[in-house]
């Protein structure tokens, strides 16, 4: 699913868990390292990814459902997977910012006027957190980025239709009860959308992919699967 597709500086989409090289119950295209998976098969499933968008670097993070945020502004000499973050941005060409998925969301950012790009990992608690108006901000500081000019894309992840939260009241705050669509089910992609506007980002400039990944077996999922693979959202500047 490719997004920004009018912005010929900026390369994102967000893969299928299909054609890949990782064998069942990882198949095919898992890109986590983290879950049991062949290392080399998911080194190989990676190496697809950035052949695919004509990137020479692949950035990732070993993600802790928190609100950290890493400024790649140096180019690595190979790929790299940091620990400890949940949100990449960079204004270095050809790095694939890489975030992994099994029913969060990728919230990628493209910043036009600065050629500056962001992706982040955002789960429930990364909304609770609201990681996507700190790394808004942590573009500002960096790139002098205008939030109106910014344009966002929500992944593939868990829909409305399937987001139950049965301790709701303990875990999410009172902000989020209005998003309820049903009983002790929540939008999340409404809460994004939101939290972006939030942010100044006009709604015309957010794209929703639309698509649970526990309904779309395409995508992996947590919920649906248990022990499974991840898929990945990636975004980078072309030149």
């Amino acid at each position: 699913m490719i997004f920004f597709s009018h912005h010929p500086l900026v390369s994102s989409a967000t893969f299928s868990r299909r054609d890949g090289v990782s064998e069942v119950p990882y198949h095919s295209r898992n890109i986590g390292l983290h879950v049991g998976d062949d290392e080399a098969r998911v080194l190989r499933n990676r190496a697809l990814l950035k052949e695919e968008l004509g990137l020479a670097r692949l950035v990732s993070a070993k993600q802790v459902h928190g609100d950290s945020i890493l400024n790649m502004d140096w180019l690595p000499v190979a790929d790299e997977e940091y620990p400890g973050h949940d949100a990449l941005m960079t204004n270095i060409p050809q790095i694939g910012l890489m975030i992994q998925q099994a029913d969060c969301q990728a919230v990628m950012l493209y910043d036009p006027e600065h050629a500056a790009v962001a992706n982040i990992h955002s789960g429930w608690r990364g909304s609770v957190a609201n990681i996507i108006a700190k790394t808004v901000a942590a573009m500002t500081s960096a790139y002098g980025t205008r939030p109106a000019a910014l344009h966002a894309a929500i992944s593939p992840s868990l829909g409305p239709c399937c987001g139950e939260f049965v301790n709701y009241r303990t875990e999410l705050p009172p902000a989020f009860h209005a998003y309820q669509t049903q009983p002790n089910h929540f939008d999340f992609w409404a809460i994004s959308r939101d939290q972006l506007r939030d942010t100044g980002v006009c709604i015309e400039h957010i794209e929703i992919a639309g698509s649970c990944t526990v309904c779309n077996e395409n995508y992996f999922s947590y919920r649906r699967e248990g022990v499974t693979g991840r898929f990945a959202s990636v975004v980078g500047i072309k030149k």
